[in-house]
């Protein structure tokens, strides 16, 4: 498998493009990212190529939003 790199023109687009992924997820394994995420760190949950993205993905999802929150927070 090779790694691919996206750009994104903003944090927004990214943010939209991980839920994405997340709601695949989410919707083919019956599960939210969140409950997901807890389980897998807990090692309750296989090491699967889908497991791995996920938790990839979620990670990416929580250091996206609070980038853009701060930045949020500091435009008010």
């Amino acid at each position: 498998m090779q790694k691919q790199t996206v750009i994104y023109d903003s944090p927004v687009d990214a943010l939209v493009a991980v839920s994405k992924r997340m709601s695949i997820l989410e919707e083919r394994y019956s599960m939210p990212s969140e409950d997901f995420f807890h389980r897998y760190s807990a090692g309750e949950l296989e090491d699967s190529v889908d497991f791995v993205e996920w938790s990839n993905a979620y990670e990416h999802f929580i250091a996206i939003r609070e980038r853009i929150e701060k930045k949020l927070r500091h435009a008010a």
